[in-house]
Parts: C-alpha cells; sequence; structure tokens
C-alpha cells in the first residue's frame, strides 16, 4: 500500500511528513473535536450531517474552524480521491492548535486541521455472520452535566478505559452504562435491542452521542415496517431481549449475540438484525456525495 496523503493546515502532504506541535492542546489535553467518515463505492456517507455535527460541536468548545463547512466538504472528498479509494474511512480531527503548557485555550491562536482517509475493519467478517460476545462494565459514561455525550471531542479516556476492560475480559466489546444504571452504548458504538419486533436505543438524554449511523438504522427500521423507540433499558432488559446490535460509522450495523455468559435470544442472529444489516449496506452504497462529482445525491 502507497504511502497516505493527507490534509494538513492548508496542504496536501504525505502522512509520514505531518508534524504535530508538542505544544498542540489536542495532544496536550484532548482539546479538539473530530469526525469518523464512511466512503462507499465512491460516494461520502451523510457528509452533511457530519459536518453539522463537527461545528455543533466546535461551537459549544468555542472553537473556531479556519474554513466554511463547504470548503471542509471539498476537502473532505477530495481526501478520498487524491488517495485512488472507492471505500474508505475517513478521520477529520480539529485540535485547539499550538500554545503553551497552560489550559488557557486563547494561548492557541491557530486551531490544527488534519484529513486523513484511509481503510479500516474494525472487526473480522466472522463476527458480522455469527455475533458479537458483549460484557457488561464497572467503567460509567460520564453525565451530561459533566461532560456533554453530544460534543465529539478528542477526550476519548472513558472510552479507552473501557476498552482495556473489554480486553481484559477477553470480548470484542462492552457495553456501558450510566449512573442510573441504565444502558448507554459500547465503546464506540450507539447499541440497540429488539424486543417483539421493536426496534429500541437509549435516548438523548441517557447520555449517549448521537450517531449518524444510529440516525439512518432508525430511519430504515420505519420503511421496514418496525416499530422504533428510544427508551431507557437495563441489562435485565438486554439480557432478555430478542436480538441485540450496535451501530457506528466505523462498526456499520454488527450484531451481538450474548452477554455476561447470556445467550441473547436464541444465541444466534436474529431476523431482525440480518434485514437491517442488509438494508443499511444497500443504502449506503447508492447514497452519499459522489468523491469524483462533489454534488449530493441524497
Amino acid at each position: 500500500m502507497s504511502e497516505r496523503i493527507v490534509f494538513f493546515n492548508g496542504n496536501w502532504v504525505l502522512a509520514s511528513q505531518v508534524r504535530i506541535s508538542p505544544f498542540d492542546h489536542g495532544f496536550l489535553y484532548g482539546d479538539g473535536v473530530f469526525e469518523g467518515i464512511r466512503a462507499y463505492a465512491g460516494r461520502v456517507f451523510k457528509l452533511e450531517d457530519h459536518m453539522a455535527r463537527l461545528y455543533a460541536s466546535a461551537k459549544t468548545l468555542m472553537l473556531t474552524i479556519p474554513y466554511t463547512p463547504e470548503e471542509l466538504s471539498q476537502k473532505v472528498l477530495e481526501s478520498v480521491r487524491i488517495n485512488q479509494l472507492q471505500d474508505a474511512y475517513i478521520r477529520l480531527v480539529v485540535s485547539r492548535g499550538a500554545g503553551d503548557l497552560g489550559l488557557d485555550p486563547r494561548s492557541c491562536p491557530e486551531p490544527t486541521v488534519l484529513i486523513l482517509a484511509d481503510q479500516i475493519q474494525l472487526y473480522p467478517e466472522t463476527f458480522y455472520q455469527n455475533g458479537l460476545a458483549l460484557a457488561s462494565v464497572s467503567i460509567r459514561r460520564p453525565s451530561g452535566d459533566v461532560l456533554n455525550p453530544a460534543v465529539k471531542s478528542l477526550n476519548y479516556l472513558n472510552n479507552i478505559l473501557a476498552k482495556i476492560e473489554a480486553n481484559l475480559r477477553g470480548v470484542p466489546e462492552v457495553v456501558l452504562m450510566n449512573a442510573q444504571g441504565y444502558v448507554v452504548e459500547g465503546t464506540g458504538d450507539n447499541i440497540f435491542i429488539v424486543r417483539e419486533n421493536r426496534v429500541i436505543t437509549p435516548p438523548s438524554s441517557a447520555g449517549i452521542l448521537n450517531g449518524i449511523t444510529r440516525k439512518v438504522i432508525m430511519e430504515l427500521a420505519l420503511a421496514e415496517g418496525y416499530r422504533v423507540a428510544e427508551e431507557n433499558f437495563t441489562l435485565h432488559d438486554l439480557y432478555n431481549a430478542d436480538e441485540c446490535f450496535l451501530t457506528g460509522t466505523a462498526a456499520e450495523v454488527i450484531p451481538a449475540v450474548t452477554c455476561d455468559g447470556r445467550p441473547i435470544g436464541n444465541g444466534q442472529v436474529g431476523p431482525v438484525t440480518r434485514r437491517l444489516m442488509a438494508v443499511f449496506q444497500e443504502f449506503a452504497r447508492s447514497t452519499g456525495t459522489p468523491v469524483e462529482q462533489g454534488t449530493s445525491v441524497a
């Protein structure tokens, strides 16, 4: 594989030539925002939605992005095109930029902007066919009054601590709960359960990131005739669900068949999950912003 070309502070350079300042507050303090974006068959999926979330996160952090959403969208498209990719995972990062060793963001006059397009496979194909084993963990999601989960920031330590626990438990993914004991999400994915053909996912108020794939799946499930609800649920509800699956930009839609050693449903990938996996792939590969033309078709 040839070395990737990345967009870095206004220039296209080889990935090995990128130099982040040791004084960058994104590196020092996790002060910044990011988006993970997918391209399918030469189309960037839900680009406008990703841009809206990026700029909303930046506004909350009072972080001024030195490009308009339209300009940055074109850079995202170009990152796929210049690396000659059809299917890609794009990481768009805006950090506070270089400053001093203090916390004050006012010491950082210019943000750092990085766009990297590459390929990703978060889980092996066998997990999509046979399902994941999940485990609940002791790590809790911070409440919204501590760190608003709607802000997709560079501070992912909570997720990483949960992933460490997943590794120690010998499972590929874990389930996090909030302080009230309700299931929230995985380390980097939203979670759904299915009960009697009802597709249920935790509400925003539970302390989740409003995932773009999550939103798409809710819309597709409604179009398929399923009842969709945003409701709090517990581990007890998860253990006794008919089906379970996770959604995310990198993971897409992936089934889970056990949790804490308990089979979910019959312990196999269920029909609702399989149907939603199929319609998502069809939808993702037929919509989006074409990389070549740069105009939206859906």
